[in-house]
């Protein structure tokens, strides 16, 4: 055979097969123009999640004419919105061509959650991990047990109904049912709930930055309160919200006796209303771990609406935290955040300083340092160690057989004030001074929102500390 004609049958097959390979894998169909237009879409393992919850966060629609690129990138954003319900495991957003030759259809794949959960409670007490291992000695009588049901999604409509009961330290009771959308528009929704708590150890105040507790055998704190929020979502990262609630507090003689100050002048009772309104904007790439986006907020809160009411405060609260990525693997974000609050005498359970949830400088999870106002400001960087999504086939809930999980090594520092305007109270040695706190770190994100932080810490103070946190967002 000619070598040259061999060469060339040769050049010709693999032109073929490449050919061919092109054509089975390309999913658009591009006009003359190389626009690409939308046409049918659907949605596929959506078991129990109405498809009008799914439609609500996509932004393409039918007959859309789009580049190929500004194709993906929506498709991108579309799909993260849809993840970020909380109702999904995983989102997929595929195209094909049209049967008509023409139009580009667009199937989105979902696999739903397992929507209701029972599960045991077996917690600490104290504020945090660290604090019950640290400062109560690992205590296991400060520890609460008892069982919380989740039913997600329980018409298809992305509601949820949560139960808590709560026994040990801290005995507990909460019930509470949300539906996000109450209106055609899918634009208003409600929640309403109730929660009753009481307290035979309790903490009574804040002494130099640490919380003292008094013991008994008797209930030393009782509360009780019941709310209603409406939300309204007219765009799909804008949230805005108003609440309104009930509460009524009561405390033992012991308490209003070591300190005064609890509810204000020795008083043994507290009942009020309050009216909160928040404003949130959130554009995360992902509500569990996010890694590119931003989020704002605002909240506006008036203690004691009536003249009746024991209370009588204002406070304001914002926030704003960037999310930045920098690279393939590296990842940068930075939280700034404060409160103010009127009067400056205040009872002392509406005294909110630094100390609580994620409301503290890293390096001094161990301390409360109370006050009227504060600011925070929280920076980050983080290198993406691996993340991978894993399927167990032979795991037959298929809502439990996809694993995601990646982990990220981080560096922080943060700095904070605590203006209290009061320091006699609490003997404060922190309040009334910039705080820093700053660490390394290893982050590890698995399913269903559980995040597990490993850090080593180095505070103002000169304290070096391993800490420990997981946290999971229901």
């Amino acid at each position: 055979m000619n070598p040259k004609k061999c060469c060339q049958e040769i050049y010709f097959l693999l032109f073929i097969l490449l050919f061919s390979h092109f054509a089975s894998g390309q999913t658009v169909v591009a006009d003359s123009a190389g626009n690409v237009i939308v046409g049918d879409i659907t949605v596929e393992g959506n078991h129990r999640t109405r498809t009008t919850i799914i439609m609500r966060e996509m932004a393409i629609r039918r007959d859309d004419s789009l580049t190929t690129e500004a194709l993906r990138e929506k498709l991108e954003i579309d799909r993260r919105k849809v993840i970020n319900t909380n109702l999904f495991v995983t989102v997929d957003l595929l195209t094909k061509p049209n049967p008509d030759s023409v139009h580009t259809d667009i199937r989105i794949v979902v696999k739903e959650r397992w929507y209701f959960i029972i599960l045991p409670v077996f917690q600490l007490a104290d504020r945090n991990f660290n604090e019950w291992w640290y400062e109560r000695k690992r205590d296991l009588s400060r520890t609460t047990y008892g069982v919380y049901l989740s039913y997600g999604n329980v018409t298809g409509r992305a509601d949820k109904l949560r139960f808590l009961a709560e026994f040990g330290f801290i005995p507990k009771f909460e019930l509470a049912y949300t539906l996000p959308y109450i209106d055609k528009a899918q634009k208003t929704g409600i929640t309403i709930g109730t929660s009753y708590s009481i307290n035979k150890n309790t903490a009574f105040r804040t002494w130099r930055d640490k919380l003292q507790y008094l013991s008994s055998e008797e209930i030393n704190r009782e509360r009780f309160y019941t709310y209603v929020s409406l939300t309204r979502r007219n765009k799909y990262y804008t949230f805005h919200s108003v609440d309104l609630r009930w509460s009524y507090l009561t405390i033992s003689d012991t308490i209003a006796r070591l300190n005064p100050n609890y509810l204000l002048n020795g008083d043994k009772r507290q009942r009020y209303f309050q009216l909160t309104y928040t404003y949130s904007y959130d554009k995360r790439d992902n509500a569990q771990y996010a890694l590119q986006g931003q989020t704002a907020g605002l909240q506006i809160s008036k203690t004691g609406l009536l003249p009746s009411d024991d209370v009588n405060t204002l406070y304001l609260y914002g926030s704003y935290r960037k999310f930045i990525p920098l690279g393939k693997k590296w990842f940068f974000n930075t939280n700034v955040r404060g409160r103010i609050s009127f009067p400056k005498r205040q009872p002392y359970t509406q005294t909110v300083g630094l100390g609580y949830r994620n409301d503290l400088v890293r390096g001094y999870e161990l301390y409360v340092i109370d006050g009227q106002d504060y600011a925070l400001i929280k920076n980050e960087l983080k290198y993406r160690l691996f993340s991978i999504q894993k399927h167990f086939s032979f795991i037959p809930v298929r809502q439990f057989n996809t694993i995601p999980l990646a982990a990220y090594i981080n560096t922080f520092a943060d700095a904070g004030y605590v203006k209290n305007s009061y320091p006699e109270f609490s003997n404060t040695k922190l309040g009334n001074s910039t705080l820093y706190g700053a660490g390394a770190g290893v982050d590890v994100v698995t399913f269903y929102n559980i995040v597990a932080r490993f850090n080593v810490t180095l505070n103002g103070l000169g304290e070096r500390r391993f800490f420990f946190n997981l946290a999971r967002e229901f």
